[in-house]
């Protein structure tokens, strides 16, 4: 008798749904898996190391094997709209490995490739599977939270860290935030991916009154935590994707009225928060800034917590009748109207003449005057100074030199070593259109369209559909994701696991709370028989390959940068391994060369740089390694004929240049000193 009310308590209760819900949608537990993975990688540089995001693809491609040996996938009632995603991206991510064939740069195609494939085992694990309201709020919701939960330890971690300046200096270079990601730009995204899902559900009345208010407050705490980032890019892609949300997702007022407290909580803390970047750029203790902001940013983050609950709380006990809410609903969106009209025309006031602004902005973008600087004294104002007009003038100058199938997956930065303007050596083209369209051409361009399309389409059937939990977290799926593309059409997210695979299990958790049809027995039990599961076997296992051995091989290359100075022996078998386990790549010889320059042995070097020219035959630091050496031996005219070719693949290297002028004077290439600044000009850079 006495365990009766310990069994109907609201614990055991809540504990009886959640194993009733994933009774009914067992494929939530590997992707819950998933998840767990992606804030693993948010923890360290946003998964972007090989080593980090390599070995995480196999650990997906189990997770999806287990469901699809355990799971029941009725393939009939999967949308077509999924299908067809599923479709365009699994070609787009063979035409990634085909362009190894006519590659620049073969290993780092590979990678891209592999990358690529990571995403298509992402967007089938979580696409794949019918969801329901309550499953994908788990899904979303514990990502969510986890994320909030990441960005408060980022932010006690930098308060603890403000009486060290040499530690300040680590995670906020020059006045920004870069930690974890390692990377501004991408810190800022790792924090607003989050953010719309946060601020989207919070919204939701079904949710209990304290989780809404917990999801109001962290969506403050993410802001300012990006905010420290100081990125100009997530300046521009908030009204981008605040026009998004209010013009394409439904329940308008009730986005407005969790908005209101938010925005105002940030407001609260933004001027605190941004004066901790303009302390440290200036030379000045920020000790106490940084701790006026951290109390500011929980302190704003709580209160907004507080009233959205309270509202919460309230909501959830009241009951208005359809004429009272219609009327609500009203009296929100005319104020919602009223706020737009004073915060456009504020805008213009203070941003002052509108064309003249776009003028500086457009002047400053395409001559990149105010990169790495701030004439105005605030930087996320101070116009779109940065290289990026000539990224994307070589991304689009290569496009129309190769439309049809591009240069090859993560084959951009020896095009721009050629036919840059800049001193900037970007792997990247900054932007994931520009990516496709550069390194994949027309061909990749449709196959990531229509398959994308398709997918939003799902998403969008979702948004209609019965359960209105499911159209919730739909929404707020969509809305992260629809942050990763905005935000990357100026950046190269697309290179950073941790921001691409949360983007794209987001998309697929929209495609999954698609409505299904219902079908026959018969065809609900077709197989795949026994010539297909023999071809998904052979499939998964060369994938399986393909992401193993470049990971295996950068952990030895890893290793014997490591232990070269005690070791160069055991070094070299390493990097001899690293060379077998990756045929593609040249990094494994330029390492070795490196290493041999090091101690002086100038025949083996020049044996690892002959090596690596082999496999990537365009690769100008072998290539002015090479010249070197011939110099440095009397031999003149292999080495004019080697710093020349070298002066013609990275014209506007000054170290380059100048061996080239030694040269040709007939003076000997001092190889050691031009690797010490080679070296310093690396470390300027890092």
């Amino acid at each position: 008798m006495s365990s009766t009310p310990a069994a109907n308590s609201p614990a055991s209760t809540t504990a009886g749904r959640l194993i009733d819900s994933l009774r009914e949608a067992p494929a939530t537990i590997p992707a819950l898996a998933a998840l767990a993975l992606f804030v693993v990688w948010a923890t360290d540089q946003a998964g972007y190391p090989l080593t980090h995001w390599a070995p995480g693809g196999l650990i997906v491609m189990v997770l999806l094997g287990i469901a699809l040996v355990f799971v029941r996938l009725p393939v009939a009632e999967i949308p077509t709209p999924v299908k067809l995603a599923l479709s365009c991206l699994a070609a787009y991510t063979a035409l990634s490995f085909a362009s190894i064939l006519w590659a620049s740069v073969p290993g780092d195609a590979w990678e891209g490739a592999n990358r690529t494939l990571l995403y298509l085992l992402v967007f089938a694990l979580f696409a794949l599977w019918p969801q329901r309201g309550r499953n994908a709020l788990l899904l979303l919701g514990a990502w969510t939270l986890a994320t909030i939960g990441l960005g408060a330890f980022v932010l006690l971690h930098v308060n603890a860290a403000a009486h060290s300046s040499v530690g300040l200096q680590a995670l906020l270079p020059e006045g920004r935030l870069s930690y974890p990601a390692d990377y501004v730009n991408a810190n800022a995204a790792q924090w607003l991916i989050a953010f719309w899902p946060a601020l989207l559900l919070a919204r939701e009345a079904r949710m209990h009154w304290s989780v809404r208010g917990l999801l109001a407050g962290g969506a403050v705490l993410l802001a300012a935590v990006a905010l420290l980032s100081v990125s100009r890019g997530s300046l521009y892609a908030t009204p981008v994707m605040l026009v998004l949300v209010f013009a394409l997702l439904p329940s308008r007022a009730r986005t407005f009225a969790v908005l209101v407290p938010v925005a105002a909580g940030i407001g609260a803390a933004a001027p605190s928060v941004l004066r901790v970047g303009e302390r440290i750029k200036h030379g000045h203790n920020a000790t106490t800034a940084i701790h006026a902001a951290t109390t500011a940013t929980f302190l704003a983050a709580l209160a907004v917590g507080l009233v959205v609950a309270a509202g919460a709380a309230i909501e959830s006990r009241s009951r208005l009748c359809q004429a009272s809410a219609v009327r609500v609903r009203r009296g929100v969106g005319a104020v919602a109207i009223a706020t737009l009209v004073v915060v456009l025309v504020g805008g213009v006031a203070a941003a002052g003449n509108p064309v003249t602004r776009a003028r500086h902005a457009w002047d400053t973008f395409k001559s990149g005057s105010g990169y790495g600087a701030n004439g105005s004294g605030n930087r996320l104002i101070s116009g779109l100074g940065s290289y990026r007009y000539d990224f994307y003038r070589v991304a689009l100058d290569e496009f129309v030199a190769h439309p049809i199938v591009g240069i090859g997956a993560d084959n951009f930065q020896q095009q721009y070593l050629r036919h840059g303007r800049s001193e900037e050596t970007p792997r990247y083209p900054h932007s994931v259109e520009l990516r496709t369209l550069t390194e994949t051409g027309l061909g990749g361009g449709v196959l990531a369209l229509v398959g994308l399309g398709a997918a939003l389409l799902a998403g969008w059937r979702a948004l209609r559909g019965s359960d209105p939990l499911g159209r919730t977290v739909a929404a707020a799926a969509l809305a992260g994701f629809a942050y990763w593309v905005v935000h990357g059409s100026f950046d190269w997210f697309w290179e950073f696991a941790g921001l691409g695979a949360p983007a794209f299990a987001l998309l697929g958790l929209a495609c999954a709370l698609a409505p299904r049809r219902v079908v026959s027995s018969t065809q609900r039990g077709l197989s795949v028989g026994r010539l297909g599961i023999v071809v998904g076997a052979i499939v998964a296992l060369v994938a399986a390959a393909s992401l193993t051995a470049p990971w295996l091989s950068q952990l030895e290359i890893e290793s014997a940068a490591r232990i070269w100075p005690k070791a160069p022996a055991t070094a070299y078998a390493r990097l001899n391994d690293a060379a077998r386990l990756n045929p593609l790549s040249d990094e494994p010889y330029l390492v070795a060369g490196s290493i041999a320059l090091r101690f002086s042995d100038l025949q083996r070097a020049d044996h690892e740089f002959r090596l690596a020219l082999r496999r990537t035959p365009d690769d100008a630091y072998a290539t002015l390694e090479r010249g070197a050496i011939a110099s440095a031996r009397g031999d003149r005219a292999g080495a004019l004929s080697l710093l020349e070719r070298a002066v013609r693949l990275n014209p506007r290297d000054p170290l380059t240049r100048g061996a080239v002028r030694e040269a040709r004077r007939g003076e000997r290439v001092n190889v050691y000193e031009l690797n010490r600044s080679i070296l310093f000009k690396a470390q300027q850079f890092m």
